[in-house]
C-alpha cells in the first residue's frame, strides 16, 4: 500500500472510530526528532489506557521510527494508537532526508495538520491536541477550531527548562546557592543556530496553550522549579501537570524477549555492569572513542557499550559505523560486550546486573536511569544535557561527571574515564551514590502506581480534558 492509499485509509478509520464515541479525542504532535518521539508514544500509550482515542501525528518515516524503536512499551499498547501519516513533500518521498530545521519542512507540516484537525474536529465533541513545545508553530491552527484546545508536551527536566528558558524571559533569579551558581554550565555551546532559529518560531505561538505537561515530578526533581513555574501558570490563567516518569515501570511482558544485550547481562554478577550510551544526536571522533575504549579496558570493569554514530537527519538510517582500536574486542571478551544496533535501554537499566549508567543525559536517558535506580556517569553533549547532567550529579547526587561543560572542546583522556569508572563502580562513594540513586528510584516507581503523585497528576489531567 502507498502513502496516498494509507493516508485515505487513516481518514476512513477516522470517521470509523469517532462515529463509535464521539466523544473526546485526543492527538498527539511530536517533534521530528528520537527523544521526544519516544515520550510522546509513552505518553499516548497512556493516554489510551484510559479508553480514549489518541492519535499519533507525523511524517510516515518517523512514525515508523517512533514504533521501531518502542523500547519497553508493549505491543498491543502500540496498536491501541492511531498513527495518521502526513502526506510527504516529492523531495522526502524521493528519499532527501529533511531535518526538523528545515523551515520550509515546518510550513509543510503546519498545512497537513491543520488539515487533519478540521476533518476530526467536525466530528468529535472535543479534541485535545498535546504537542511538543518546538511544534508550537505547526499547531497554531488550534485556534481556529471552536471545539479544540492545545496543552504544551514538555520534553525536558523543570530545572532546565526554569533555568534555560523562564527565568531569562521573565527575569526572575535561580533559586541556587552561590556556589552551584558558579558551577552551573552555561548555555554558551549547547544549541546551534539553526536550533536557537526554529526555537524562536515557537514564541508567538506558545500562548495559545491551555496548560503545559512535564514529563518530572516532585518525586524526581523535588518542588523547587515546578512550584516557580506553577506560580507563572497561575499568572497566566493556565493549567500545569507533571505526571512523570511516563515510562512504563514494570517490564513483565518483555523481561524474558531474546537479545544479545539481556542475554549477556544475564550471565553477569548483581550490579556490576556499566552500560554506556549517548544517544541518538550525538557521535565522538574517532579520537575520542579511541580515548573511551581505553579507559574502559583500564578500569577493568564490566562494561556494555551501545557504539552507534548520530541518526543523520535525525532519521535513523545510514549511521557510519564507528571504529574500535585494533584488538580492543578480543582483549576484553568476557568483560565487555560491543553492540552496534538499537539496544533496550529501559530494560538494560532494569536488569539486575546492571550498576551504573555512562550517559549523555538526554531527560529519556535520566529518567530511565532515575527510575531505575542506576547511577550516572554523566557526560553531557548539547541542548538540555549539560543542565541535566548538573541536575543529576550536583543537586540531586546521584551520579559524577566525566567532563565539565566548560572543558567540552578538549578531549577527555584515557585515565580520566578510567578514574571515574573505577569511582562509580568499585569505590566506597560510588555505593553512597548508588543507595541514593536506589532509594531515589523506589519512591519515583511508587509515585506512578494509584495514588502516588505522577498518577494522581495524570489522572487530573485525564479528568480535565474528559471534562
Amino acid at each position: 500500500m502507498d502513502i496516498n492509499s494509507e493516508n485515505l485509509a487513516n481518514d476512513e478509520l477516522i470517521s470509523s472510530n469517532l462515529k463509535q464515541d464521539n466523544e473526546v479525542v485526543v492527538v498527539i504532535v511530536p517533534l521530528q526528532a528520537q527523544g521526544h518521539l519516544n515520550q510522546l508514544l509513552q505518553f499516548a500509550c497512556l493516554v489510551s489506557s484510559y479508553g480514549l482515542s489518541v492519535y499519533y501525528v507525523g511524517l510516515a518515516k518517523y512514525n515508523h521510527q517512533a514504533k521501531v524503536r518502542a523500547n519497553a512499551l508493549n505491543p498491543w499498547d502500540i496498536a491501541k494508537i492511531h498513527f495518521h501519516d502526513l502526506p510527504s513533500s516529492p523531495d522526502f518521498a524521493s528519499g532527501k532526508v529533511p531535518t526538523i530545521w528545515d523551515g520550509c519542512m515546518l510550513l509543510r507540516i503546519r498545512e497537513s495538520i491543520a488539515s487533519f484537525l478540521h476533518d476530526i474536529s467536525c466530528k468529535a465533541r472535543r479534541v485535545v491536541i498535546v504537542h511538543d513545545v518546538l511544534m508550537s508553530y505547526n499547531v497554531q491552527d488550534v485556534s481556529s477550531f471552536h471545539n479544540a484546545e492545545s496543552y504544551i508536551f514538555n520534553c525536558g527536566s523543570s530545572f532546565d527548562m526554569y533555568c534555560s528558558h523562564i527565568c531569562t524571559a521573565a527575569g526572575l533569579p535561580i533559586p541556587l546557592e552561590a556556589e552551584q551558581l558558579k558551577r552551573m554550565p552555561s548555555l554558551k555551546g549547547c544549541y546551534p543556530d539553526e536550533i536557537l532559529h526554529v526555537g524562536r518560531l515557537q514564541s508567538p505561538y506558545t500562548g495559545i496553550k491551555a496548560g503545559d505537561i512535564y514529563n518530572t515530578s516532585q518525586v524526581i526533581e523535588g518542588s523547587t522549579y515546578l512550584d516557580l513555574m506553577a506560580q507563572l501558570a497561575s499568572i497566566q490563567n493556565k493549567k500545569q501537570w507533571a505526571i512523570g516518569p511516563i515510562l512504563p515501570t514494570k517490564l513483565d511482558h518483555i523481561s524474558n524477549r531474546d537479545n544479545i544485550c539481556l542475554d549477556w547481562l544475564n550471565k553477569q554478577p548483581p550490579k556490576s555492569v556499566l552500560y554506556v550510551s549517548f544517544g541518538t544526536t550525538s557521535s565522538f571522533s574517532d579520537e575520542q572513542i579511541k580515548e573511551l575504549a581505553m579507559g574502559l579496558e583500564l578500569s577493568t570493569q564490566k562494561f556494555l557499550w551501545v557504539l552507534r554514530g548520530a541518526d543523520e537527519g535525525v532519521l535513523f538510517t545510514g549511521t557510519r559505523r564507528l571504529e574500535l582500536p585494533e584488538g580492543f574486542e578480543e582483549r576484553v571478551k568476557g568483560v565487555g560486550l560491543v553492540v552496534r544496533e538499537w539496544a533496550p535501554q529501559p530494560e538494560i537499566l532494569a536488569h539486575s546486573s546492571t550498576g551504573g549508567f555512562m550517559s549523555h543525559c538526554g531527560w529519556n536517558s535520566c529518567l530511565e536511569s532515575i527510575t531505575m535506580g542506576v547511577p550516572i556517569a554523566a557526560w553531557p553533549m548539547r541542548f538540555d544535557q549539560p543542565k541535566n547532567g548538573f541536575l543529576v550529579t550536583d543537586i540531586m547526587k546521584i551520579g559524577l561527571i566525566v567532563r565539565e561543560w566548560e572543558k567540552r572542546e578538549e578531549l577527555v583522556s584515557a585515565s580520566i574515564i578510567e578514574n571515574v569508572v573505577r569511582k562509580l563502580m568499585a569505590s566506597e562513594e560510588g555505593d553512597v551514590i548508588r543507595k541514593r540513586a536506589e532509594e531515589l528510584g523506589e519512591a519515583v516507581r511508587r509515585s506512578t502506581e494509584k495514588g502516588g503523585v505522577s498518577r494522581m497528576e495524570l489522572d487530573s489531567f485525564i479528568a480535565h480534558i474528559t471534562r
